[in-house]
């Protein structure tokens, strides 16, 4: 019986393996969690299975906006729930930002000088404000242990080097977001912002590829407790980045290990932000 560690590591990320299957890939989501671009040292038990069925069940949805890479659940015993075999992707070397609202890096940019990736927003939002309109702010990828950075749209575009190209990664990662919020909204949770990445395979140019719309690469907020003006709580790794910046650490290697009631409840929000938007039990 084929197992993972049979096939041949083409790369270790962050936060997952992915292995070259005949011409495709396998794509392995691990229990590893990253704060600042920086892996933690302490696992959260499940959390590779939460990302994966969420990935799978979001594909599912947003399929007929644009084609993703997702193939089969069909995978090696051991990575099974936790893995899945995709089409191999030339993906393109931005990550594709879709803000709704004003957080994280964004509501930094803005209270400095009014505007995120160089998109001028109304004088006077707070933080966590709904934005007029989803903006699109990319950013650059990171090697493991840099940080990304947030550029504006010209600067991305040379970056990828078709502008063409760019707009229409935009127009698509909009769209894509704008169902999520959507289908969130309607089981309660907010989708605060979340970034896509997006490549090219034979016959299709923009092709959704990596993890889609999960506790990892998304904020997640719950609507009943939802108040502009403060940082709400999360059902995403936000929760770790505050307990990391409490304990003082400069977000440089090596990051500190996670108490026990911190990655309790971490597992927790993956599991509950799972449950909730796919309506599955874990």
């Amino acid at each position: 019986m084929l197992a993972a560690s049979d096939l041949k590591l083409l790369s270790s990320g962050k936060v997952r393996e992915i292995y070259e299957w005949d011409d495709d890939l396998l794509m392995v989501a691990s229990d590893r969690i990253s704060t600042y671009d920086v892996v933690m040292p302490t696992p959260i038990p499940d959390k590779g299975k939460v990302l994966n069925r969420m990935s799978v069940f979001w594909f599912g949805l947003t399929e007929g906006i644009v084609p993703n890479h997702f193939i089969s659940e069909d995978v090696p015993e051991d990575v099974a729930e936790r893995a899945m075999r995709v089409k191999r992707l030339e993906m393109y070397p931005v990550e594709c930002v879709v803000r709704g609202y004003l957080s994280g890096s964004g509501w930094k940019e803005y209270k400095e000088g009014g505007a995120v990736c160089g998109i001028e927003l109304p004088a006077g939002l707070l933080e966590s404000d709904k934005l007029p309109e989803p903006i699109f702010t990319p950013s650059t990828k990171a090697e493991i242990g840099d940080h990304d950075e947030n550029v504006d749209f010209d600067r991305a575009a040379a970056i990828v080097g078709n502008r063409a190209l760019l707009e229409e990664l935009r127009r698509v990662s909009i769209e894509v977001y704008l169902r999520g919020a959507e289908h969130a909204a309607e089981h309660g949770i907010i989708l605060a912002d979340t970034k896509f990445e997006f490549g090219r395979h034979a016959g299709a140019e923009v092709v959704l590829g990596d993890e889609v719309l999960t506790p990892d690469s998304s904020r997640f907020w719950p609507l009943d407790s939802y108040e502009p003006g403060r940082t709400p709580p999360s059902f995403d790794k936000q929760y770790v980045r505050d307990w990391a910046s409490a304990q003082g650490w400069d977000k440089k290697p090596p990051a500190p290990a996670l108490p026990p009631d911190v990655v309790e409840q971490t597992r927790a929000k993956y599991v509950e932000a799972y449950e909730r938007i796919t309506g599955q039990s874990f």
